[in-house]
């Protein structure tokens, strides 16, 4: 199950302005986009900023592509948030909620794709050191999201091979078909993740 094992949010090495920016001003302009969008909820608002990041991200110079690949996987999510809010408050606050969460989605992407992940987990690291004094383990809350940001693309191109492979021997609509090798594989990752970190000493500590 690797052929589209992909990280939605995967580094992208590149000497962009965006890239060589300060991971604090990204964590700002990420805190903004958010604020604008959910805050001060008006369309003309909302979609200009969802433009401006649009022409962010190609200021990254990140490839196109990037742009389609985190909307895919929730097409079906904002497809119905759409609809709800259509049949709710009408077409103009179902395209303001639906941009809103695209702008804050590919503005979050975009800082993944412009930092290298060793960066982002220090600086989670170093944010949550003040919190050791109340007991907190900052190297292992830096592992824990070390592991999800592995284990959530995973399980993603899990799905899509799983649908391709069922799709090529015509059980597309078999649901079986499609979910249970993902069940199987995710189980099996789990438990090679948890054989190496036990090698490693990073398991849960023997009582």
């Amino acid at each position: 199950m690797r052929g589209h094992a992909y990280l939605v949010g995967a580094y992208c090495p590149g000497r962009s302005v965006v890239h060589r920016a300060p991971l604090w001003l990204k964590g700002l302009l990420l805190l903004a986009v958010a604020v604008a969008c959910f805050a001060f909820p008006q369309v003309y608002l909302t979609s200009a900023v969802l433009a401006a990041v649009v022409v962010l991200h190609f200021a990254a110079r990140l490839p196109a592509g990037r742009l389609w690949q985190p909307v895919r996987v929730m097409l079906i999510f904002l497809v119905l948030i759409a609809g709800y809010q259509y049949l709710q408050s009408g077409p103009g606050t179902a395209w303001q909620v639906v941009a809103a969460i695209m702008a804050t989605v590919l503005a979050s992407n975009i800082v993944t794709a412009s930092t290298p992940i060793a960066t982002l987990l220090d600086s989670l690291e170093r944010a949550v050191e003040p919190l050791r004094r109340f007991g907190a383990d900052p190297e292992r809350f830096s592992l824990t999201v070390s592991l999800m940001l592995r284990s959530i693309p995973f399980v993603i191109g899990a799905f899509d091979d799983v649908r391709d492979a069922a799709r090529a021997r015509g059980l597309e609509r078999n649901v079986r078909a499609r979910t249970l090798p993902v069940l199987i594989g995710t189980v099996a990752y789990a438990r090679a993740t948890g054989e190496a970190l036990a090698a490693r000493g990073l398991g849960d500590p023997l009582d």
